[in-house]
């Protein structure tokens, strides 16, 4: 069935944060087409998760944004390091031990200004972005996702009409919620707290940038995550029932959770607090079905892991590539049916599915990095590769062996790699 419409480009995006400004910036300067972009925020805005790791180069380097990056001045991350609840640190991940690539020096970024270059680079290419815009709902002929119907920010309502729509909308997750298509982790259902200080003190040298993870005994663990400007993102993960045992003060639970690590409470007394305290919850999910005809979901959007390992932005960059080609293939063959991304999909699950594999792993109280290593030396370097993102077409079938002997590893998940698809629908 060839199903008739008068386009106004080839591809809509919505949301113009790290997934979907890569998909503009490959589909528009690379592929030649006509990219339009919808973000409901201005920008510059605050967002959460500015570290990032180290295979977030590979894509970054393919949109022309490595040198930006590095011409800004952002904080250099060369390392990992993880603290236990008595402020013992444990021997740094060093990505320069293991690779001698570029890749090897990562960024810790504000988000408002990464996002806003990233930004500025999809309409470089050649996108058209358009910021304060809301899609309220999308156009769907006989199963087929035709575009969107949206509202600007005076209040103007209009139609946009594309082959293909990307959903690149982040937490808001639009096509997924429209849909009831989200399906939460049946074990990762904490919460985030986090704010900002100022003056907090570093460790010295390499290790100046790193980002560390700080465990809270039974409970839960600490990000630290050292930014310019003697600024440090700093936040706390647990479950909702251990943080809010006492009330939903955020400034009063944070101040209390302090207290449970000596290194997170030695670092931070010598700074101080400014601006909010966030907070986010429930935040591990996956979209039941990857795409449908005339629709890929990329992303936040598509799916959400855990902030444990730094994944957000990286998952964002590589969907937003991958999503990229696939729609670029799609259109060349004529056909945006569902089952045209079903690749993609499992690809990107079997991705995540190792990282998701560490995830629980972190979180089995009789588990630790140092005991897997100590014992099988063999797979480290498999370790490592995954906890730097090198996680699309590799095989650790070896490495989560040798894990699942120290924790209870979870099932796959079915869904994500899955489509909705009437394979019915032609461009023409």
């Amino acid at each position: 069935m060839n199903v008739n419409v008068s386009y106004d480009c080839d591809v809509i995006i919505i949301g113009a944060g790290p997934a979907g400004t890569t998909a503009a910036t490959i589909l528009a300067e690379e592929k030649g087409l006509k990219v339009i972009v919808l973000e409901k925020e201005f920008f510059p805005r605050y967002h959460v998760g500015e570290s990032l790791i180290p295979h977030c180069w590979d894509t970054l380097d393919r949109i022309g944004m490595t040198e930006r990056l590095n011409a800004k001045g952002f904080q250099c991350k060369q390392s990992v390091q993880f603290v236990n609840p008595d402020g013992e640190l444990s021997a740094p991940f060093y990505f320069s031990q293991h690779t001698d690539h570029p890749r090897a020096k990562t960024w810790q970024v504000e988000r408002e200004e990464f996002d806003q270059m990233m930004m500025e680079r999809a309409r470089e290419a050649g996108a058209e972005v358009r910021e304060g815009v809301k899609v309220l709902d999308f156009l769907e002929e006989d199963g087929i996702i035709q575009g969107v119907r949206a509202q600007d920010h005076e209040g103007v309502t209009f139609e946009l009409r594309a082959p293909v729509t990307m959903d690149a909308s982040g937490r808001d997750a639009l096509f997924q919620r429209k849909k009831k298509w989200r399906k939460r982790d049946p074990k990762l259902n904490k919460i985030a707290i986090w704010t900002l200080y100022r003056g907090a003190k570093r460790d010295p040298g390499i290790d100046e940038g790193a980002t560390t993870v700080a465990y809270v005994k039974e409970k839960g663990w600490f990000w630290n995550i050292p930014l310019r400007d003697d600024i440090v993102s700093t936040g706390i993960v647990a479950e909702r029932d251990y943080l809010y045992r006492d009330g939903r003060d955020l400034k009063e639970i944070y101040e209390r959770e302090i207290k449970n690590n000596k290194w997170v409470e030695e670092h931070l007394s010598e700074g101080e607090q400014f601006g909010e305290y966030w907070v986010a919850g429930e935040y591990s999910y996956r979209a039941e079905n990857c795409a449908t005809d005339g629709l890929v979901l990329i992303g936040d959007a598509f799916a959400f892991l855990d902030p444990v390992f730094s994944s957000g932005v990286y998952l964002a960059l590589t969907t937003g590539a991958m999503g990229a080609d696939a729609v670029a293939k799609a259109l060349e063959e004529n056909d945006v049916s569902g089952e045209q991304f079903r690749h993609y999909g499992e690809r990107v699950c079997r991705g995540i599915e190792w990282m998701r594999k560490l995830v629980y792993a972190f979180y089995d109280d009789d588990f630790s990095f140092k005991d897997v290593v100590m014992k099988y030396a063999e797979v480290r370097r498999d370790l490592t590769d995954c906890l730097i993102g090198d996680l699309m077409d590799r095989d650790y079938t070896e490495l989560f062996d040798r894990v699942g002997r120290f924790a209870k590893l979870p099932d796959d998940l079915a869904h994500g790699r899955t489509v909705q698809s009437r394979q019915v629908q032609s461009v023409s």
